[in-house]
């Protein structure tokens, strides 16, 4: 009689563990209450549409005629990693910058992030124009890819 009372008491255990451990592999039954977040708002997005925003990162640069550009880096050829193959060089992504003539000129040899809508389409002679809405500084260098030396770390004149 013990020993049937003892394996019942096992299969017991070992049923509501699984009942248990079941539960809280599903989704969550409650919602927690984050505070400063208000209830029903979802941590996930609803959409990936950034409307006309374009956004680049890279080096701006200033021409002798007195234009702002931003060289994007992203485009550049990508060193190998842990034994991958490098990654295949594009064109670098060049954009024409319509803003705040100070602020731009301040970041000239800075790597930043800018972000706006495209003014104009890029023409044969031209790139394109991004009218510049957010800048976001990066770094006070502007860095050569896939190594730990800048570029140039002055401003150019």
């Amino acid at each position: 009689m013990k020993q049937t009372f003892s394996l019942l008491s096992s299969f017991t255990a070992m049923v509501c563990s699984a009942a248990v451990a079941l539960g809280q592999a599903g989704a969550p039954t409650q919602r927690v209450h984050i505070p400063g977040i208000p209830n029903g708002t979802s941590i996930y997005p609803t959409s990936t549409d950034r409307g006309n925003k374009f956004l680049s990162i890279g080096c701006v640069t200033k021409s002798g005629n007195g234009e702002f550009r931003i060289t994007d880096w992203r485009g550049a050829e990508q060193p190998s990693v842990a034994n991958a193959p490098p990654i295949a060089a594009r064109a670098p992504l060049v954009l024409r910058l319509q803003g705040d003539q100070d602020m731009l000129n301040f970041h000239v040899g800075h790597e930043v992030q800018i972000s706006g809508p495209i003014l104009e389409a890029a023409t044969v002679s031209l790139p394109p124009k991004i009218k510049v809405e957010s800048i976001l500084y990066l770094s006070r260098a502007c860095w050569k890819r896939g190594t730990t030396t800048p570029e140039y770390a002055t401003p150019k004149p």
